[in-house]
């Protein structure tokens, strides 16, 4: 890794610096090696690279792709705020609280992301833990912006269920 930004990072392939834009920057540090599953969005004046800290993470960002009006830097966006997987369980429930409170979509896009996908992410539907639109709320009364309260919730494992136990585990997250 060359250089890491907010929101690229610069990756020596081959003695060339090649730009690659990352939902996660802060996973990568500047000097180390790093493994990325990447894809490339070819357009009018260019190309892209964007990188993913696994090939689920790609996978679900082409799914997001798919769903038209949403571009790279919009799922790249949708995929900052909020882990992968409560954004797939999300979809599958069709809970567009969650998508327009955390993900920070508008209620319209938020819509028609759940429409688009939820049969593509069905096999998630039901799984546990589905309380994030509440512990963000919950979050953000006690005086988070929502900014913090997204950040606090990205940290929170998903192995941790229950709004409970997910509400404790952000707030000593984000101490």
């Amino acid at each position: 890794m060359l250089s890491v930004g907010l929101a690229s990072a610069v990756v020596e392939v081959a003695g060339f610096g090649i730009e690659v834009f990352v939902a996660s920057p802060e996973l990568l540090h500047e000097g180390a090696e790093a493994q990325l599953a990447t894809h490339l969005a070819v357009k009018q004046d260019g190309m892209d690279l964007y990188g993913f800290p696994s090939a689920d993470d790609r996978d679900f960002f082409e799914k997001l792709l798919s769903v038209p009006g949403i571009g790279p830097k919009t799922a790249l966006g949708i995929m900052r705020r909020s882990p992968r997987e409560g954004l797939e369980r999300a979809i599958a429930r069709r809970d567009i609280n969650y998508l327009t409170r955390v993900a920070g979509l508008g209620k319209k896009s938020a819509e028609k992301l759940a429409l688009e996908l939820s049969e593509k992410l069905g096999d998630k539907k039901n799984k546990e833990g589905g309380d994030d639109a509440d512990v963000f709320d919950t979050l953000v009364a006690l005086g988070y912006t929502e900014r913090e309260a997204r950040r606090a919730l990205s940290q929170v494992a998903e192995t941790i269920v229950g709004k409970e136990a997910r509400l404790k585990a952000a707030l000593s997250a984000s101490a």
